[in-house]
């Protein structure tokens, strides 16, 4: 289980000076004063979510040197166990909690877990930057990452010639997150029809370890995060029956019109009623300010839609004072 502590930065990125002073000063008007908000703040769950909740970490510590993020970005299954055990109260996840999880969590508590929105993102079929290959159908992705097949196809496809591509290395190699991972999870149901996953996926904990294998094999295929991409790696478009290709745009993405969209969350260890300590209710006020949505797009993710900030902004004002 990795922990994670970044200490403050000495300087920021020029381009979030402009930002950062207006985070700052929008910050400055929240119920909470800065010298009163003080304490440990702790977060245990996704590994897609580390780098972004790691920045928002940083600017809270800016605003409140007496709050430090210490993030056990150990994947998203690791959240709801983390949550129902008290050991934290704050679980991002990459996927919403399933039906067991939350059950796990009402069974201990007496009470469900609060469920937060905080970006948009996407999952993206990736492979080695030189591969031909321009689009695929679902059925096509399905036959080669699936042992089931439950998309529809009459055999699996495990060489690029059966796609019509010619690579010297001809056997395809898969990749992608492991079972830990909510990108695991969401793959399977999305991409495979609910099927299983061929027993020679080459799995990794972090999306980053992902586009790195694709990258340095020319044979290879994966699926990682969007916000992971670099240029060793070219995405993969989905072509639908009439032969139309669709990429994960942020439009498309905000919307859920892509077929490998998701929402990240964040859940919380709150009781009805109850009110948020000092460094959480600091935390929540800068993931749905500008300048927080802003970060979600540094990190590479796509930002929620007004309305749906704006309920969240309010069901957060709505939480009594902390005493």
């Amino acid at each position: 289980m990795a922990v994670i502590d970044r200490p403050r930065r000495g300087h920021r990125r020029g381009r979030w000076s402009a930002l950062l002073l207006g985070g700052l000063l929008s910050l400055m008007t929240a119920r909470l004063p800065a010298d009163d908000v003080v304490g440990p703040l702790g977060a245990v769950g996704s590994d897609t979510l580390a780098g972004l909740m790691l920045s928002w970490g940083e600017l809270l510590t800016e605003r409140h040197p007496g709050v430090r993020l210490q993030l056990q970005a150990s994947g998203s299954a690791s959240a709801p166990a983390a949550l129902a055990a008290g050991t934290t109260r704050l679980g991002p996840m990459s996927r919403p909690m399933n039906e067991f999880e939350r059950e796990a969590f009402i069974e201990r508590h007496g009470y469900p877990p609060v469920e937060l929105e905080i970006a948009r993102d996407a999952l993206a079929v990736i492979v080695h930057r030189h591969n031909p290959l321009a689009s695929l159908t679902r059925r096509e992705l399905d036959a080669i990452f699936s042992e089931s097949r439950r998309c529809g196809a009459e055999e699996s496809i495990e060489r690029w010639s059966q796609l019509g591509v010619e690579l010297p290395g001809d056997r395809i190699v898969l990749h992608g997150r492991n079972v830990a991972s909510g990108t695991h999870d969401l793959f399977r149901l999305r991409a495979l029809c609910g099927g299983s996953y061929r027993v020679d996926l080459n799995e990794h904990p972090g999306s980053a370890a992902v586009v790195a294998a694709v990258a340095a094999e020319p044979s290879a295929i994966g699926f990682a995060g969007l916000n992971h991409l670099t240029a060793g790696v070219k995405a993969l478009p989905r072509r639908d029956a009439a032969g139309e290709a669709a990429s994960p745009t942020p439009q498309a993405v905000r919307r859920g019109d892509y077929s490998l969209s998701r929402s990240l969350y964040l859940y919380l260890n709150l009781p009805p009623g109850g009110a948020l300590p000092g460094p959480e209710h600091a935390f929540l006020e800068l993931v749905f300010s500008p300048l927080g949505q802003t970060v979600v797009e540094e990190q590479g993710f796509v930002v929620l839609t007004e309305e749906r900030l704006a309920e969240q902004r309010e069901w957060l004002d709505s939480l009594p004072p902390v005493e």
